[in-house]
């Protein structure tokens, strides 16, 4: 027999961290009295949901390495028939869980699944994806023919190119939603699916116009490993700054040397978290390296914290009132570290011809400029003003809400 309680599911794609261990933040803080709690995902990582107690389901997704290689080319994730996998795969999870509410993270099918199966979908993205984003134009990312022809010529032809690229990664989506009787929808249509759309973000640093009223800033969604920082720690030269390096599950790897030659012979104290995707040796004097760190802990005793310009490690940073260097690769990258640098809180350089030359200069120069330390400290208090766990919490009692669960803004209608 089903429980009474309201059954809330999460589902996380697995191409990088972030997706889900933002989920597992709102997750577990839900009162396991109030809520049945469930989540999917193709794998469990111990680091990811240690203390967690919900239930689990492993769900099917495609290889993240072979998934992020394709991303580097330039070529579309997913295909028709493994997006329609997707959506048969959660439609089975669906019959055997019976949710209330389907939470996911970059799941593109979930709003699909979820209409066939009429359950309320709320999608969490941050909003420089959103369609309403106010943005002066998109960044150019990392891909082959930047490399041929420059990333200044790029920038020119980007709002031409724009159009065709976006179609073109939309259009195994809109087979399958042509398959179940949906409309087709843009590529930022598609990432903002959903009954409840959630930015895990604030206006003051990602600003949006004309919201729709299921479009919602959550503010912050804060995770860090429940680990100690290593001993070491004890040992660092209080007198030098503390860099936290660290680009996460998706930057890129090769940006780790040229950054550790480029801070070798500064007056500096470098750590750095692999996140345990490579093992470093012969470090210089001043660099130390572990696979993982608590990056909430150890961004609260950085100078800057050198990132893959991805929002999770740089709001942590922020969260901190910590500049960001934002070594960015994909377009998820460029989009949070061009807020960050508008924002005044960071620096941008491209993965694609980085050199130690400019890493150093880029390092000095947020060092030594009290501005950036400044901008931080405002988008600190922006931060500080959104609970995304309050914030959570007064969406699922709308979701939830046997009276108003249907009357959300979702583009797809109940079949």
């Amino acid at each position: 027999m089903q429980s009474s309680k309201p059954r809330v599911l999460f589902v996380a794609e697995d191409l990088t961290v972030a997706q889900i261990v933002r989920l597992v933040a709102l997750a577990r803080r839900l009162d396991p009295a109030v809520f049945d709690v469930h989540f999917a995902c193709r794998d469990f990582d111990p680091l990811l949901f240690a203390g967690t107690a919900f239930e689990r389901a492993r769900l099917f997704s495609i290889d993240k390495v072979a998934g992020l290689k394709r991303l580097a080319k330039g070529d579309k994730i997913y295909d028709a028939p493994t997006l329609g996998r997707y959506v048969e795969d959660e439609l089975q999870l669906f019959a055997e869980v019976r949710p209330d509410l389907v939470v996911g993270d970059f799941r593109l099918s979930l709003p699909i699944s979820c209409a066939r199966a009429r359950v309320p979908c709320a999608t969490l993205i941050n909003a420089y994806w959103s369609p309403y984003a106010i943005r002066d134009a998109f960044p150019v990312p990392e891909h082959p023919i930047v490399n041929l022809v420059g990333p200044e010529r790029a920038a020119r032809y980007m709002p031409q190119a724009l159009p065709k690229a976006f179609a073109y990664f939309a259009a195994p989506l809109n087979v399958v939603h042509e398959r179940y009787g949906l409309p087709p929808l843009g590529m930022l249509e598609q990432l903002t699916a959903g009954d409840f759309v959630l930015y895990p973000d604030v206006p003051e640093l990602c600003p949006t116009q004309d919201l729709p009223a299921h479009h919602l800033y959550l503010g912050a969604v804060e995770w860090s490993p429940e680990l100690e920082l290593p001993g070491f720690f004890a040992e660092l030269d209080r007198e030098k700054p503390l860099i936290y390096v660290t680009l996460g599950s998706s930057g890129a790897l090769e940006a780790l040397p040229v950054v550790i030659e480029a801070l070798a012979d500064l007056p500096l104290e470098v750590v750095i978290s692999s996140a345990g995707r490579t093992q470093l040796s012969r470090l210089p004097a001043n660099v130390r390296a572990v696979d993982y760190l608590p990056g909430q802990a150890a961004a609260r005793q950085a100078a800057l914290v050198i990132t893959n310009g991805g929002s999770s490690t740089g709001y942590q940073a922020l969260l901190e009132a910590v500049p960001v260097l934002g070594i960015a690769f994909n377009m998820d990258q460029y989009l949070a570290m061009t807020a960050i640098e508008k924002a005044g809180a960071g620096l941008l350089l491209r993965t694609g011809g980085l050199r130690p030359e400019a890493v150093r200069k880029a390092v000095l120069r947020l060092l030594d400029d009290a501005r950036f330390r400044h901008a931080a400290s405002k988008l600190q208090a922006a931060f500080a003003k959104l609970d995304c766990h309050e914030r959570f919490a007064s969406v699922l009692a709308r979701a939830l809400d046997p009276f108003t669960s249907g009357t959300s803004g979702s583009k797809f209608p109940r079949p």
